[in-house]
């Protein structure tokens, strides 16, 4: 149910692997950034941000954490510092899965009640019943074999769909003429060395929060349950390295689709629209497929849409049941429980998380200021918990807890719009427009690791195991 048998063939790997990254957020993210002009290609950084994140995990905690036979990657911080630590951290793991999910049904939702008038409660609740409806009867086999079917038709409808949009624009070439006209930074996927210096203009402190984001994608990419569920789902640990590095790349080329829809955007006069004006950034993709190709093709790439959807749906969901089951109601709820009563356990989850996800989707307005506020946590809080848990022979639970507190408090010294704080730490760098530009996302996180470092080296606890750090 949790993990395939561990025998996820790795080509199934890297297709469910590459299926979950690219989600209804990613591929309408994407081309959001690239078609705002505030904004463009260059803030698209979920691709190349992503893509790292699963190769710099194939590299660094792939084998690790596989080589302990672990179920999930929670079971490193119980193995390390306790079943009370593995619950704390077990909070930020599972609400961000939750609210992923959330946030990837509201999307769904919103883009198909916008474009064909559908009820937004109907497109919301039919798509999590079916992901829902499978992920129970077949937990992550099921959820595998999907995800090679959407990722086909992710594939086969966006790719469709590109020739027709350019061709509106004048082909590529006008379409990245127009681009670099339109666009504040033009066609550029990194910012110029200029801005790290100091030395452009355009850019000025803003480009540290452009690395406080870049970094937070990179390395808080890592600590996600969705991800090392397919790790430890593999055959092998060469094949849980596989997958991880040929899923991040196939991640990165799964993008280029979403820029050319907004490359498209971009160039096309919305004037002589049914719109009669330019869409929000938000609805572009839909947009550009209804007035920029014929119907049948629009309904294909909109199909492709909802075919993202439905595969890191299912996958949050069954993460974050995982996540319940095994660290929760496993070592703490039911301590000695059956294989039988885990795997009914399981089926529950999946029921009672799927409708709560949905229940979020319907209810909350900001689900996806949430699910922002949750990645914060889990770069902040379980990266360098998870890198030092791993690493750091003499990391304890003192440490650990210790660094839990301080990147709290410094995380929510930047404020937190949705909770209504405003910021109570003097961070530099604060615009009347803009807020801070100070990247205390980061700050945070190094300040937790070396908490880490340095309070379980000043109070050493004489029994641990040093047995994880030591592998």
């Amino acid at each position: 149910m949790l993990l395939a048998g561990r025998k996820m063939p790795a080509w199934i790997g890297i297709f469910t692997m590459t299926a979950t990254w690219v989600g209804g957020g990613y591929i309408i993210g994407t081309s959001e950034a690239v078609f705002d002009s505030a904004r463009g290609l260059v803030w698209a950084q979920a691709p190349w941000g992503y893509a790292l994140s699963l190769i710099l995990g194939g590299l660094f905690f792939a084998r690790k954490i596989r080589s302990f036979g672990f179920t999930t990657f929670i079971d490193v911080f119980e193995r390390k510092y306790g079943k009370q630590t593995a619950a704390i951290l077990f909070i930020p793991a599972l609400i961000g899965e939750i609210f992923w999910s959330a946030a990837i049904l509201a999307a769904l939702g919103i883009t198909f009640a916008t474009i064909f008038g559908l009820d937004l409660e109907t497109s919301i609740l039919v798509s999590a019943a079916i992901a829902v409806g499978y992920t129970m009867l077949g937990g992550l086999w099921s959820v595998a074999y999907t995800d090679v079917v959407q990722l086909v038709f992710i594939l086969l409808g966006l790719g469709i769909s590109i020739p027709f949009a350019l061709d509106t624009v004048g082909g590529l070439d006008q379409a990245l003429a127009q681009y670099d006209q339109a666009i504040r930074h033009g066609f550029r996927l990194f910012p110029s060395l200029n801005a790290f210096t100091g030395n452009d203009p355009s850019w000025g402190n803003e480009i540290w929060v452009w690395l406080d984001f870049a970094l937070l994608l990179v390395m808080g990419g890592i600590p996600w349950q969705v991800y090392f569920q397919r790790v430890l789902s593999a055959s092998s640990d060469r094949s849980a390295i596989r997958l991880s590095i040929y899923g991040g790349v196939c991640c990165a080329l799964m993008a280029i689709p979403a820029v050319l829809i907004g490359l498209a955007g971009v160039g096309f006069d919305w004037s002589s629209s049914t719109l009669g004006e330019a869409p929000e950034a938000t609805m572009v993709l839909p947009y550009v497929l209804l007035e920029m190709t014929p119907p049948l093709i629009a309904a294909l790439g909109l199909g492709a849409v909802a075919a993202a959807v439905m595969s890191s749906v299912d996958s949050s969901v069954l993460s974050a049941a995982s996540l319940f089951t095994w660290n929760l109601y496993r070592p703490l709820l039911r301590p000695g429980c059956s294989d039988k009563q885990i795997k009914a356990t399981i089926r529950w989850a999946i029921l009672g998380i799927g409708a709560l996800a949905t229940w979020l989707a319907l209810t909350l307005q900001s689900v996806y200021d949430l699910w922002y506020l949750c990645a914060d946590l889990v770069y902040v809080i379980l990266f360098p918990q998870l890198l030092l848990a791993l690493y750091d022979k003499r990391s304890n639970r003192k440490g650990a807890l210790t660094g839990i507190v301080v990147g709290l408090v410094l995380r929510f010294g930047g404020g937190e719009p949705i909770f209504g704080i405003p910021p109570f730490l003097p961070y530099p760098m604060e615009d009347p427009v803009a807020g801070i530009q100070f990247p205390f996302r980061t700050f945070a996180m190094v300040s937790s690791l070396l908490c880490i470092l340095l309070v379980s080296r000043l109070f050493p606890e004489t029994q641990q195991s040093h047995e994880i750090a030591k592998n």
